[in-house]
């Protein structure tokens, strides 16, 4: 008898489990969906990362690397859609190994999504933080030290975490409390709220697109690639291009990596196939629509940003609106920083809105406690119970822990993500060929393997202690499921007869 560790759930019976009481209701259509992708992926990596990339890693050439991160994208982004059109259920990627690699790799798989959608939710507070100060500045008002930012932050020249003199990031813990609020209420209520938001940002966006192309300085992107066009390490050692001062690899690829924070939550849309009108047509839709459009404004406004100022000056805290006071339009500033909270506010938003779908699939299948996270409102049909304990979980991480301890560990666990999911449509075009499949990824098997080898090529592309980090996460996933999971897993039982 084949190991229980990787017995698979059979596609038919998710196809059966579809046809419950206890489901999510279908109220999202395409538009929406897109919608929701383009507010997961249009926040903080635009209106935050995009400075500090480029003045300390990749210079101009910052636009290729988003072209490279989105490439990638791309790849996991067909197989994602393949997936979501073959089994339009809550669970995103876990569903997904569940049903081709097994049930350990299920595991590891919705284990490595809590700490994507977590740790990328408190990562990006951090920044609503900062963007939402910068807006009180306007006014001539600052908050006392002490709820302004996290307890540490880490000092790169030093090696060491050191003390901030705060005792709370305020700002933060009450975003990431105003949506859980409207995530309880119900998923139409929260697709309208991010309809709203999206429309402000990408407003914005276009604003600094059109405005900005005025100002922009051919001469600035002379020293196109001052860093090089690589900026590959492997386990803390620089194999190919340059390094900076702490060993970390630095170039266009390097900078890749780093970029690709920016389209975390295009997968976001998959999460929410139980609640899409026609999941068939509608989430294939969403994802590559949303990851197509976020693709052009994302190196169109690198490119006016780096063109208007030179990249070594650019403001590493709000760089978009910094840039435009560099040129002299200042009274833009507060508008594009008005702009970035409702941007980043949309991020939360969804990043929230994913995670307790996760868990709520993974309580179904007896891995988590289904009483507690399986819990669905009799009123709001939204998983409220798992949607609370995600705002407790990711306020307290964004009241404490600053942006650099989180930011790296996010894309390192999303990339293998997104490499298993890639993975895992090979496996199943060979043992379930003729599964219906209403999206097809094209190009198979080239398209899942150029997936599965970007995706090691930008992990292998970040600081080396991001694995050892990836690992210790993996390791507390194991010790939880080797307690808890196995014992009461669904199919687990129906194997054994019942017996736990």
């Amino acid at each position: 008898m084949p190991s229980p560790l990787f017995a698979k759930k059979p596609l038919s019976l998710i196809h059966e489990e579809m046809k419950g009481e206890n489901r999510l209701r279908r109220v999202l259509g395409p538009i929406q969906l897109t919608s929701l992708g383009v507010g997961a992926i249009i926040g903080a990596g635009i209106f935050v990362t995009t400075g500090v990339i480029a003045q300390q890693t990749a210079g101009p050439a910052l636009m290729l690397s988003y072209v490279v991160a989105g490439l990638v994208c791309i790849f996991a982004a067909l197989c994602y859609a393949e997936f979501a059109s073959m089994a339009p259920v809550a669970g995103s990627a876990y569903t997904y190994a569940y049903t081709t690699l097994g049930e350990i790799f299920a595991w590891i798989i919705g284990w490595d999504l809590v700490l994507e959608y977590a740790v990328g939710s408190a990562t990006v507070a951090n920044g609503w933080s900062g963007y939402f100060q910068a807006v009180l500045g306007s006014f001539g008002m600052t908050l006392p030290t002490a709820i302004s930012g996290p307890v540490i932050n880490y000092d790169p020249n030093i090696g060491q975490f050191v003390a901030t003199g705060s005792l709370i990031n305020l700002p933060a813990v009450l975003v990431v409390t105003l949506c859980t609020i409207i995530l309880v209420v119900g998923i139409r209520e929260s697709a309208s709220f991010n309809a709203a938001m999206v429309f402000v940002k990408v407003t914005a966006v276009l604003f600094v697109i059109a405005v900005g192309a005025f100002f922009i300085n051919p001469d600035n992107w002379s020293n196109f690639a001052p860093y090089g066009y690589t900026g590959l390490s492997m386990f803390g050692t620089t194999v190919l291009g340059q390094s900076d001062a702490g060993g970390r690899p630095v170039g266009m690829l390097a900078g890749a990596a780093l970029a690709f924070f920016a389209y975390i939550g295009f997968d976001s849309v998959s999460t929410h196939a139980e609640e899409a009108k026609k999941p068939q047509r509608d989430v294939p839709i969403g994802i590559v629509a949303s990851l197509f459009i976020c693709t052009i404004l994302y190196v169109v406004v690198v490119a006016v940003m780096t063109g208007m100022v030179p990249y070594n000056k650019l403001d590493i805290n709000a760089p978009i609106a910094a840039a435009f006071e560099q040129v002299g339009l200042g009274w833009a500033k507060f508008l594009l920083a008005l702009a970035g909270v409702a941007g980043i506010t949309s991020v939360i938003l969804v990043l929230m809105l994913s995670l307790p779908r996760v868990l709520l699939a993974m309580s179904r299948d007896g891995l988590l406690p289904a009483s507690f996270f399986g819990a669905v409102h009799e009123r709001f049909r939204t998983p409220y119970k798992s949607t609370i304990l995600t705002g407790i979980f990711v306020g307290a991480m964004a009241a404490f822990l600053p942006i650099n301890i989180l930011l790296n560990l996010v894309n390192m666990g999303t990339l293998m993500a997104f490499a298993i999911v890639c993975a895992a449509v090979l496996i199943m075009r060979r043992t379930n060929p003729n599964a219906e499949r209403p999206f097809r990824a094209p190009l198979v098997p080239l398209v899942p393997i150029l997936g599965i080898l970007s995706c090691l090529l930008l992990m292998f592309s970040l600081p080396s202690e991001n694995w050892w980090r990836l690992f210790v996460w993996l390791g507390i996933g194991l010790v939880i499921y080797f307690a808890y999971s196995r014992k009461h897993s669904v199919l687990a039982r129906q194997r054994t007869g019942g017996m736990a």
